[in-house]
């Protein structure tokens, strides 16, 4: 019964910080405040009430569209804040799953611990996907403070492994797992530095910009090297499948010069990656471990 409560409990408090990222990712590329005005339509400035914003359930009751000018909304509203709700309900579900077999004082949190910080992970990939996929931005000012709470998240960790009964490696534990992750973060940039070099070097073009570096960076503090590399080829399979499907439409194939100069927002199919190799990551790479023999 607990395990439900808590799963329920984090998956409406999902969806209201998916609603609150939707204002953002409304209002960040715009360089405006997310505290005020209060939401609005961008259309007629008709400000919504308390019953137009209540996440999910208030775009559906309204078919996507404004009450007052009936401009269509978008569904990047819905998807973000269903997204989140479901991510942090699962994660909420998986963290409770042994909560009443606690067998020391400090244990709950390790079940605390990986819910709290995957949930930011979870949104701060939501936000750089969303943000990627509309206007081709992965902000600084959100990639950074994600590398820096990569690496706060393993001192966390390791003060919580120092803390278990018959350990006497205080401070050593938290001091390999945030010197693991900021090389890890420096290796996965590089990675795409190098990458980056080679495709100039081939097409005396950019391939990727600079933040793609600072994205992979980001999923290499939270996820390991591995998790990141895991990560990375997913995004790029991905890309591959929506580019595939791009050049497979009438419309696209008409316009193949300018589809060819056109960008994929690579940073978002690495979110994606990043979020599944983050729920899932440790039961792929084990899979491919024992396939390969390794």
């Amino acid at each position: 019964m607990l395990r439900i409560v808590v799963t329920t409990f984090a998956g409406l408090l999902g969806l209201d910080f998916g609603s609150f990222l939707n204002v953002c990712l409304t209002r960040w590329p715009a360089g405006e405040s997310v505290v005020a005005p209060r939401s609005h339509c961008r259309n007629c400035a008709h400000t919504l009430a308390w019953w137009e914003n209540v996440p999910l359930v208030s775009w559906i009751g309204l078919r996507g569209r404004c009450r007052s000018c009936g401009e269509w909304i978008g569904w990047r509203y819905p998807l973000v804040e269903f997204l989140l709700g479901m991510l942090w309900a699962y994660l909420a579900w998986q963290s409770s799953n042994s909560i009443p077999a606690l067998e020391f004082p400090f244990q709950i949190f390790f079940h605390v611990e990986p819910f709290l910080f995957q949930a930011i992970l979870v949104w701060f990939l939501v936000a750089l996907a969303a943000l990627d996929a509309e206007n081709l931005w992965l902000p600084n000012w959100l990639t950074y403070p994600g590398i820096a709470l990569g690496v706060v998240e393993k001192v966390v960790l390791g003060v919580l492994l120092s803390l278990q009964p018959h350990n006497d490696t205080v401070g050593t534990t938290a001091l390999k797992l945030a010197g693991g992750a900021i090389l890890s973060a420096a290796i996965a940039a590089l990675l795409i530095l190098l990458i980056r070099w080679v495709y100039w070097l081939l097409r005396r073009r950019e391939g990727m910009g600079l933040g793609d570096a600072k994205l992979m960076a980001l999923l290499a503090a939270w996820l390991g090297l591995p998790g990141a590399l895991l990560a990375f080829a997913l995004g790029v399979v991905l890309g591959a499948v929506i580019a595939v499907i791009q050049l497979a439409v009438p419309s696209s194939r008409a316009e193949g010069e300018r589809w060819s100069l056109g960008k994929l927002p690579l940073g978002t199919f690495l979110c994606v990656g990043g979020i599944v190799s983050s729920l899932w990551g440790q039961q792929i790479l084990a899979a491919y471990y024992k396939f390969a023999g390794l």
